[in-house]
């Protein structure tokens, strides 16, 4: 379902997720409709199911989510203006400008509370 680079991998182990879970939803939001939001956490909730395992890393998401994260593949860039964890996806439609947002084709509006490009 989803993937993730080797230094994405290696920044969350820097950063102690071994002892929970990275949880990754889509909320609206955004220039292109729908934005990825990732948060480390210390539980999993019942409705939430793994989608991704390596030695310690474990990446949960919930049942509205899950089809949006279909081709997902997690990134981390160092460089100096904006560094961070990136979220790329073939099966997005579009993105916008600043690779904050994305759209996708034939998949009903999503529903839940978003946030603004550069928020």
């Amino acid at each position: 379902m989803i993937s993730m680079s080797t230094k994405a991998y290696d920044m969350l182990r820097k950063h102690g997720s071994d002892d929970g879970f990275v949880r990754i939803t889509v909320k609206t939001g955004g220039c292109a409709g729908m934005t990825y939001d990732a948060t480390i956490v210390s539980q999993k909730r019942s409705d939430e199911e793994i989608v991704y395992e390596r030695e310690g890393i474990t990446v949960i998401t919930d049942n509205e989510s899950r089809p949006y994260l279909k081709g997902l593949h997690i990134d981390y860039s160092d460089d100096l203006i904006s560094a961070g964890f990136r979220f790329n996806n073939s099966s997005n439609e579009s993105s916008c400008g600043c690779g904050s947002s994305f759209s996708v084709s034939d998949f009903p509006q999503f529903i839940k509370g978003g946030i603004s490009c550069g928020s």
